[in-house]
């Protein structure tokens, strides 16, 4: 039962692919790549605003942190 569902799905979930492919006139693996590459590029990128985010939250806590004394340095 299990395999009869993969078989379903890999098989509608390709001809999407396939037919983009086809309406574009380029190979269906190029537009699966295509699909993979933004997915990666997608999450990267908020990857990439999470860790600016903490690095600027980390800054603004060593500019602003109250001292109790000169002699705390």
């Amino acid at each position: 039962m299990i395999r009869n569902i993969l078989h379903f799905f890999e098989k509608n979930g390709f001809f999407v692919a396939s037919r983009l492919a086809d309406r574009l006139g380029m190979k269906a693996t190029n537009v699966r790549l295509f699909f993979i590459y933004i997915s990666f590029i997608t999450a990267g990128l908020w990857f990439g605003v999470y860790l600016t985010l903490a690095f600027w939250l980390k800054l603004k806590d060593m500019i602003y942190t109250k001292r109790s004394s000169v002699f705390d340095l």
